[in-house]
């Protein structure tokens, strides 16, 4: 008996997700209310509050699942990419990082909602801490990814798994908010990030036993 009603849980949390993404997008977080998300999802608002304690939590976890989604496929493609051989030192940086980063996920939404989040987090202790230890639990994700390249044998590192990160993370962050505030389209925006990347990797990787 509890599958259906799990599944059934589910699915209306995705609904509220997806509806939440789409209100974000044309409004903002300030601007998408609890009830507009309903609205949009059509759901009550009791669904809403059975599901998420408030519209902070939802639109944490609309963040996480964006980032956890991108994660998953960029290291579902390394891993294919290892196992083919595409991936060696020989590749071109920027036409790999760019195969690796093609997610299908829409950029543009990612950085506001990145740089909304982090605002509210700012200006909220209880909802900065959330974000927080939401944030080391992303970058320990992306570790994971860097330590599984390093364990391919391929490469080694100039640098710690843990800077290595920092450095790709902070350098994407950068370089695509400035590509939104610049009014880049989604292809000028992937090209740019992948470029950004592509830079930081020549920098911190190195032929195994250099």
């Amino acid at each position: 008996m509890t599958t259906p009603v799990t599944r059934r849980r589910e699915n209306t949390r995705a609904r509220l997700l997806d509806a939440a993404a789409e209100i974000f997008a044309e409004i903002g977080l300030e601007g998408a209310s609890v009830e507009a998300i309903c609205e949009r999802a059509g759901f009550t608002r009791g669904a809403f509050y059975s599901n998420f304690d408030s519209k902070d939590e939802l639109f944490l976890q609309l963040s996480a699942a964006v980032a956890e989604r991108r994660l998953a496929t960029v290291g579902a493609r390394i891993a294919e990419f290892v196992e083919t051989g595409v991936l060696t030192d020989a590749a071109d940086p920027i036409d790999l990082v760019q195969r690796v980063m093609e997610s299908g996920e829409d950029d543009r939404l990612s950085v506001l909602l990145m740089s909304e989040i982090r605002i509210r987090a700012l200006r909220d202790v209880e909802f900065g801490v959330a974000y927080v230890a939401q944030e080391e639990a992303l970058m320990a994700s992306i570790e994971g990814i860097i330590q599984g390249i390093v364990d391919s044998g391929l490469f080694a590192l100039r640098v710690d798994v843990a800077v290595a990160a920092q450095m790709l993370i902070m350098q994407w962050e950068g370089c695509m908010g400035r590509g939104v505030i610049a009014g880049l389209d989604g292809e000028e925006l992937h090209r740019t990030g992948a470029e950004a990347l592509a830079q930081i990797v020549e920098l911190i990787i190195a032929p195994a036993g250099a």
